[in-house]
């Protein structure tokens, strides 16, 4: 797991490192006064020792300290520092990244086959993790992506068809369940998922134009659905209306005849042509 680093302030560090240069140029100057030379190593050593502890940390960003091999902590804080000398300091970014997958052809729930790709907002928030758990965190949330993207569709159907099922096209279901498992997925290379949203969806080509004619019956016959339920709702409205206000009396056979022609007027997609009977039904 992560865990902070020594450190010092590095300006602090930086007087030392002064001090020990000034140290060491005053002992220089005496050498011709007497022996001196081990004196100057001791305090040239020190110097470099110092010199080799000193880091920058620049903001959202992230120095993971390894000291021969082990991993000693990571300096997270921003500014300037000095930590553990003759130790690898290796940079790491906490900023927020994204990455938009490919356009994946895949089959869906149906066996229907889809294109369809998503982008994904990530950001590193264990940098022991993300540096010792894979070996490339990028790459790694890449592949995963497009593995629980793939998973994903096809665990959907494309359309639902009204028989209860969530589908691909409810995008608050999906980018939900996708940000759940990718965040399971590369929950190992210390990688927090902040959102996950499909941006491109649609049948492949060679499906296409007959799921289009599909889609285009399915709106006619809802269309024609609505037309006929609001046609039988205004004859039921005419007939009580006539019956409440005595305006005729009509006998069954009547009110069927008169049913029909209402119907074919309401749900026709034509106009009609009024016909004028000077006879009757019995007749």
């Amino acid at each position: 797991m992560e865990r902070r680093a020594f450190r010092i302030n590095g300006f602090l560090m930086l007087l030392v490192l002064l001090a020990l240069v000034a140290a060491a140029v005053g002992l220089g100057a005496r050498l011709q006064e007497g022996p001196a030379s081990g004196a100057i190593g001791l305090v040239v050593l020190a110097a470099v020792l110092v010199l080799s502890g000193f880091v920058v940390v620049n903001p959202n960003e992230a120095r993971v300290i390894q000291f021969f091999g082990r991993y000693v902590g990571t300096v997270a804080d921003a500014g300037f520092h000095w930590t553990v000398p003759l130790s690898k300091k290796r940079g790491l970014s906490r900023r927020v990244r994204n990455f938009e997958t490919e356009r994946l052809k895949v089959s869906d729930a149906d066996g229907n086959p889809v294109e369809i790709a998503a982008v994904v907002v990530w950001r590193v928030v264990d940098t022991f993790k993300a540096s010792f758990g894979v070996d490339d965190h990028i790459s790694y949330v890449a592949v995963q992506s497009e593995a629980a993207l793939r998973h994903l569709a096809t665990s959907y159907p494309y359309e639902s068809h009204g028989d209860g099922r969530s589908s691909l096209r409810e995008g608050n279901v999906v980018s939900e369940e996708l940000t759940t498992e990718l965040g399971e997925r590369i929950a190992l290379a210390g990688v927090e998922v902040l959102e996950s949203r499909i941006t491109h969806l649609a049948y492949a080509p060679e499906i296409a134009q007959a799921m289009l004619a599909r889609q285009q019956a399915s709106a006619i016959v809802g269309a024609r659905f609505k037309i006929v339920e609001g046609a039988v709702g205004m004859v039921q409205n005419a007939l009580e209306r006539l019956a409440e206000l005595n305006v005729v009396e009509l006998d069954e056979e009547r009110k069927a005849q008169m049913v029909a022609n209402l119907l074919v007027v309401l749900c026709g997609d034509r106009n009609v042509q009024p016909v004028v009977n000077t006879g009757t039904l019995y007749a």
